[in-house]
């Protein structure tokens, strides 16, 4: 028998391997392909069995069951690296907690939502699937409430890579890292990957030192690769400081869309209350009172707000030993613990930068 390694045969060998195993004729170089497939097809048998099944086994069985094999063979390999990346589902229910009012969803059903999900039409006008877009905004606007929304609306799996992450071998592997994860994220199917605090690793090249460069420099070749794959993976970044990503990140052909996430409407912010409200201990409340009460609120400090209810009446209970039921008092009780994080300067810096990056 051949000492040499599977991966090390020639195309003639594989061609003569694969003839002595199944009697089945192939061309060199179609039979080394095949013979790296088979390959494959022979680990992922004795994964399941538990045993070596032998070349001859799953040479034969490969080639009766060609197709379905390496299909399986893909998908076994996509859960190793879903599960490596820490991808999780999310349920669709998240994209009705967005109010249909508040700005971004309806923008995000139109020009991302709907391209992928009605393909032949998008594909009948010439309209090009969404690959990449920017999300921008003060800090607590909702920006990965949004992207889970999305990941949940379209049953695809939601990984993260929080920067923090690429930094955890040191500045000098940030980049390696980077282009490790977007190798492994290229490979997989119906994923919206996610990068939050974007300007950490997209930041402007015009005041960067050398790591910080070459870190956005592996960045701006990762996009074109991810872009020009035929599978269904979006990715998303998000950054509270869009005037800081490196300009070449801003320009047409990089990211498909740049959407601004700011402050709720009335609308937004009764949605986000009445999801929360439903899930305390409560009495009676009146939502129009706090609806007025929490202008200026984000849905994190909304939820915040929430948060800090639920641990009084759940504290309240626990002293008094009877059933303690929220009602509007306990919200006014609570509402001087949270301060509103959009300031009218705030907003009016948010309405400049949507104006000059927003692109829809």
């Amino acid at each position: 028998m051949n000492n040499k390694t599977p991966y090390s045969l020639s195309p003639e060998a594989c061609a003569s391997r694969i003839f002595e195993m199944s009697g089945a004729e192939f061309e060199p170089d179609i039979a080394a392909d095949l013979w790296s497939k088979i390959i494959n097809h022979k680990w992922l048998l004795s994964e399941k069995v538990g045993r070596d099944v032998g070349l001859r086994t799953a040479c034969i069985d490969f080639l009766e069951n060609m197709e379905q094999a390496h299909d399986e063979y893909r998908a076994y390999k996509h859960k190793d690296i879903l599960k490596e990346m820490g991808a999780q589902n999310i349920s669709r229910e998240m994209w009705d907690t967005i109010a249909d009012s508040q700005p971004p969803k309806q923008l995000v059903q139109r020009r991302i939502i709907l391209p992928l999900t009605e393909e032949s039409l998008a594909k009948k006008h010439g309209v090009v699937r969404p690959k990449a877009i920017i999300f921008f905004g003060p800090p607590g606007t909702g920006k990965t409430h949004f992207v889970k929304a999305i990941a949940g609306v379209l049953s695809w799996w939601y990984i993260e890579i929080i920067p923090s992450m690429l930094m955890a071998d040191g500045l000098e592997k940030v980049g390696a890292n980077l282009r490790e994860v977007m190798q492994q994220a290229r490979n997989l199917d119906e994923v919206v990957l996610f990068i939050d605090e974007f300007e950490e690793i997209a930041g402007s090249r015009d005041t960067a030192d050398r790591i910080d460069k070459s870190i956005t420099n592996e960045f701006l070749k990762q996009i074109p690769l991810l872009k020009n794959q035929e599978n269904k993976i979006l990715l998303v970044c998000a950054t509270n400081y869009i005037r800081q990503l490196d300009a070449a990140m801003l320009r047409p052909g990089r990211f498909d869309c740049i959407i601004p996430v700011g402050g709720l409407d009335r609308k937004g912010r009764a949605t986000i209350l009445e999801h929360y409200i439903s899930k305390l201990n409560a009495g009676q409340v009146d939502l129009d009172q706090l609806i007025e009460m929490t202008s200026g609120f984000t849905p994190a400090d909304i939820q915040y707000f929430i948060d800090q209810v639920a641990h009084f009446a759940f504290e309240q209970e626990l002293i008094d030993k009877k059933d303690y039921r929220v009602t509007t008092d306990t919200f006014i009780q609570m509402i001087p613990k949270v301060h509103p994080s959009l300031s009218s300067k705030v907003i009016e810096e948010f309405e400049k930068d949507s104006i000059i990056y927003s692109r829809v």
